[in-house]
């Protein structure tokens, strides 16, 4: 950085605090820029106005320095902005039409009231649009005025026109159009380039919480079903549904405590994480809805939405896949785990339970029984209640009924499903 770009830095900078606002630390940057822009542009009006001689006091520009520059100091010592800003504004306003008065009229003072105008577009961005109407509204008087007084005394400041060589006057001219007019758009060029900062911070803002938000739905989708997360971002209310046909699955890793006992807990969960995960692949594929884990077992249900009306024989294929998985997959199932699993089919109850930490979960008797005839099951078999065989046994093969006994609900008669029609046992239901 140029010493040139780190003084305007430290210029502009000044006077801010880290609990302003960004608009208000704008405002005070732009106005600390005007004033620094305003004495150095002034201080060099003052020198050129020496070294070319003209006949006149140059007290008034260097008053307006003086004021500037103590108003400057009064400002950093009471950090009082409402007052510096109006004060600032007053002095850019007034003191041209001082310095051109006491000089004589528009052409002796080759038109130094135009720094006038710094006022009114220094209102603009340091106070606001409206406010600034008042500032350009008294800058318009104050050149009509200056103008009537010029028109009417033509006649008795010829002479003192006279004096200002016809070359001074058009110097000055030049040099007061160059220096309000370079200060403007310096003030402006500033002005936009912060804000298109400030814009382009605003953005990365809404992209990160954008990330952040997509983040935190992927995270409530992985607990909760679409459209019941839908309905808990929307509502207070508690969620519990009714339905009358879901199919339910439980899968049951056999002898897992035996088989976790020689295990180290990193090991335990690296193994069950393979497994899961395979299901979860699984059941993202069939469509069907995951409810939750616990500890081995793994409860998956389908019916839950009217997307799919196939929905128990997808829950079929699901459970073929899942055992065929185990039995050819030594990558998943490093431990040569064996499942139970058992399907059950008819009404049940839906919803989101408590407030925190909350979870999506299936009650009734249909969930009573998948769970019961999964325990009750052998190794690599997927049991089926009645319901979930007789909307199945068109298409799959079973083996013989079994009749079993389930605590609290007496003998039951399941069946063993074995794969679809016209597949070879233990071939994926994927493949042709």
């Amino acid at each position: 950085m140029s010493n040139n770009d780190s003084f305007l830095t430290s210029l502009s900078s000044a006077g801010i605090s880290p609990d302003d606002s960004e608009d208000l630390q704008l405002k005070k940057s732009l106005l600390m820029l005007a004033t620094g822009l305003v004495c150095v542009m002034s201080m060099l009006w003052l020198f050129i106005y020496w070294q070319l001689g003209p006949q006149f006091s140059t007290t008034v520009p260097f008053v307006f320095q003086l004021l500037l520059a103590g108003n400057l100091a009064l400002y950093l010592k009471t950090k009082n902005f409402d007052l510096f800003r109006h004060s600032q504004l007053g002095l850019f306003l007034f003191m041209p039409f001082v310095a051109q008065w006491s000089i004589g009229n528009f052409i002796t003072a080759s038109g130094i009231s135009l720094w006038g105008l710094l006022a009114p577009i220094g209102a603009i961005l340091f106070c606001g649009v409206r406010e600034s109407i008042a500032w350009f509204a008294v800058y318009i008087f104050m050149t009509a005025l200056s103008g009537f007084f010029d028109y009417y005394l033509a006649d008795s400041v010829i002479s003192t026109a006279k004096s200002v060589p016809i070359r001074t006057s058009v110097f000055f001219f030049v040099l007061n159009f160059i220096a309000v007019s370079s200060i403007v758009y310096l003030l402006l060029r500033f002005s936009t380039l912060e804000r298109e900062k400030a814009a382009s911070r605003l953005d990365e803002a809404h992209r990160l919480l954008q990330i952040e938000q997509e983040r935190s739905e992927k995270l409530l989708l992985n607990i909760l079903p679409g459209a019941i997360a839908e309905r808990l971002k929307n509502s207070s209310q508690t969620i519990a549904d009714g339905f009358a046909d879901v199919s339910v699955m439980f899968v049951d890793i056999v002898n897992f405590t035996r088989v976790a006992e020689g295990l180290t807990p990193q090991q335990v969960f690296a193994m069950l994480n393979r497994i899961f995960s395979s299901f979860d692949e699984l059941a993202e594929k069939y469509g069907m809805e995951k409810i939750k884990t616990i500890g081995d077992a793994y409860m998956v249900a389908g019916g839950l939405n009217s997307a799919m009306a196939d929905y128990t024989d997808a829950i079929a294929d699901m459970a073929l896949d899942m055992r065929d998985l185990l039995h050819r997959d030594f990558n998943v199932n490093q431990m040569h785990l064996e499942v139970r699993i058992g399907v059950g089919t008819g009404p049940v109850v839906a919803g989101v339970v408590g407030k925190k930490k909350f979870i999506y979960d299936l009650w009734g008797d249909t969930v009573n029984i998948a769970s019961r005839i999964t325990s009750e099951g052998v190794p690599g078999m997927i049991q089926v209640d009645e319901v979930t065989y007789r909307r199945l046994h068109e298409r799959y093969d079973f083996h013989e009924p079994q009749t079993i006994y389930l605590k609290g609900k007496g003998n039951m008669v399941v069946y063993r499903l074995v794969g679809r029609k016209g597949m070879p046992p233990e071939a994926p239901t994927g493949q042709a």
